[in-house]
């Protein structure tokens, strides 16, 4: 597959990087030569330096016989008329943009052939947003991923010392919870992966990946955790995209407060939100953290465009007793500097925006992706197409299924119905299966199952 990136940003660097093991052909488009010289000693990509919107810088890049164009520059008109160009002079068959503004998004009609012809949009701040809503929804969890439309979950945990299943092998889960069906899907400890089998024993610490169904998950949770009080206090800092997405999704729940340096902003976040507190100030002013009673707050979101502003605010509301702090980071050297610190949970946009983007470059019928642990594994919702006959899993039993190594199907969604995997469950045309991968370099192989055969077109 050729694949044309435009922009050479977090973004894009972190695209590149995760699919240089997976495309043959990977062209960077950016106007900064030191940032592509830099992505060009690292890895095996082409680059090519010039406006991205251009059409003679798409020649150069290769654009009439690439593949795909991934327009994720930092100006989401640009990457609108670079899918534009693409599309009118060199025909490329699908256009992935990054669009951030809500404004093009929420008029209808905008994105379409004849109009602005991109395939698929992708826009960060709504993905983060759902993703601490998820956090917030959910105590205790590290991670929450959402499948088949909600119906399935898988969350990540960190189990602790005297859990019921700490120091327990994996099948004493079904004796242990018989009305619950589970399936833990990976074990990290120490940053080392394991792969479950059913002598497996959880250690404290461990971070556990486990797949239930939606309605189940807190009772799963309550297994490899202390139960944590249910989330009512939320504080926001940063009344940006992000901080005003967050407070309309949850306002209606939880009570919100948001702080935010801008006066002007302040008035605009009042006079959308309906429920939620606006208050003008620094989110690292000590005073107005203990004037608002921040040692009350259940969980303080840091998500500023500054990642020092976010860090610091972060730091010092767990100090002044905010029970759990999500701070948002860009910069990934600022992620491995915290790890380990007194911030519960960190969220890197790239990393949300990632797993967005590999979802439509996944060969077969992928439909939903997740990058976890910066990309090292994944989560991939697959759809079985065809029939015993033209499928690799139709007809066959889960535990005939040839899976590379470092595989797992958790779970398999049959209409409404959601199976937990298990060894005889036989799969069926149609079937959501989804994966959990540990080594990302077997991917090629996950898809080459799923790819539905031709008479499906």
């Amino acid at each position: 597959m050729k694949i044309i990136i435009l922009g050479a940003g977090e973004v894009g660097g972190n695209l590149a990087q995760n699919l240089t093991k997976e495309a043959g052909d990977i062209t960077i488009v950016d106007t900064d030569d030191d940032r592509l010289r830099d992505l060009q000693d690292r890895f095996d990509i082409r680059t090519i330096g010039g406006m991205a919107s251009h059409p003679d810088i798409l020649k150069q890049a290769g654009a009439e016989d690439a593949d795909m164009i991934i327009a994720v520059t930092n100006s989401d008109e640009v990457n609108m008329v670079a899918c534009q160009v693409a599309h009118t002079v060199f025909h490329t068959p699908t256009k992935i943009a990054r669009i951030r503004s809500r404004a093009y998004l929420t008029e209808g009609g905008i994105f379409h052939p004849d109009a602005m012809p991109v395939d698929y949009i992708v826009n960060p701040e709504e993905i983060v947003t759902k993703d601490i809503t998820r956090l917030i929804e959910n105590p205790g969890a590290l991670q929450v991923m959402d499948f088949a439309d909600g119906q399935v979950q898988l969350v990540c945990v960190k189990a602790y010392y005297g859990g019921p299943l700490v120091d327990q092998e994996l099948h004493y889960i079904r004796k242990h919870m018989p009305m619950v069906d589970t399936r833990v899907a990976a074990i990290f400890r120490k940053n080392r992966a394991i792969i479950p089998e059913g002598n497996t024993v959880i250690e404290a610490d461990d971070e556990v990946f486990f797949i239930a169904a939606a309605k189940d998950i807190q009772s799963v949770m309550s297994e490899l955790r202390r139960t944590e009080r249910p989330n009512k206090r939320i504080v926001i800092a940063g009344g940006g995209h992000i901080g005003l997405g967050l407070a309309q999704s949850i306002e209606n729940k939880y009570g919100v407060r948001i702080i935010e340096r801008s006066r002007q902003r302040c008035y605009a976040l009042s006079e959308t939100l309906q429920r939620t507190i606006v208050l003008a100030g620094n989110a690292s002013d000590r005073e107005l953290l203990l004037e608002e009673n921040i040692e009350e707050a259940d969980v303080f979101c840091a998500v500023t465009n500054d990642d020092e502003a976010n860090i610091m605010s972060s730091m010092l509301a767990k100090s002044l007793g905010a029970r759990k702090v999500i701070t948002l980071i860009n910069n990934p050297a600022y992620v491995d500097l915290i790890e380990g610190s007194d911030i519960d949970i960190v969220i890197s946009p790239q990393q949300a925006t990632l797993g967005s983007i590999l979802t439509h470059i996944r060969r077969g019928d992928v439909v939903n992706v997740h990058a976890l642990r910066r990309g090292a594994a994944e989560a991939i919702e697959a759809v079985a197409h065809g029939d015993q006959h033209t499928s690799k899993v139709i007809g066959k039993t889960l535990g005939e299924i040839d899976l590379p190594v470092g595989t797992n199907i958790g779970a398999i969604v049959r209409s409404n119905e959601v199976l937990i995997a298990h060894d005889d469950i036989v799969v069926k045309t149609d079937d959501h299966l989804l994966m959990f991968l540990v080594d990302k370099s077997k991917v090629s192989e996950v898809e080459k199952l799923f790819q539905a055969p031709l008479s499906f077109f």
